[in-house]
């Protein structure tokens, strides 16, 4: 279970696993090494045993990933919308702060358009791959 504590204008995540963690999204820095369509990324908790992962991702104000398609993994995996906006064009639909998504294995989501700053937790569980099964 995820925790969020808004403090002043900040919002703090605790996320629950072996060790626990909190962290500041307003001072986070995501590695721009991996960016690709306008989008910034940074695994903040990795289970080296089972694969499973916790990852922010940033999309700039501007980007579009149309170029990179659609995507689906054979496990499932949650995102919740911190902060901003995000379009889903496989969905038609706008991702606004607040929104939680439960995508099970396969589904196809994205490419995704961002008109603004848009910061995203994304929870996702290769041990629960269907092609482990």
């Amino acid at each position: 279970q995820l925790i969020f504590h808004k403090v002043g204008s900040d919002i703090l995540l605790a996320i629950p696993s072996r060790l626990h963690y909190l962290i500041s999204t307003k001072a986070i820095k995501l590695d721009r090494k991996g960016k690709k369509g306008g989008e910034e990324q940074l695994t903040v908790a990795m289970d080296s045993v089972t694969g499973d992962y916790t990852r922010l991702t940033r999309f700039k104000a501007g980007a579009d990933t149309k170029l990179f398609g659609g995507k689906s993994h054979d496990y499932p995996e949650e995102i919740y919308i911190i902060s901003g906006r995000l379009y889903d064009v496989a969905f038609e639909q706008w991702l606004e702060a607040g929104y939680f998504a439960s995508r099970p294995p396969g589904e196809i989501h994205g490419p995704f358009i961002c008109e603004q700053d848009c910061l995203v937790m994304e929870v996702s569980f290769p041990s629960q791959s269907v092609s482990a099964t």
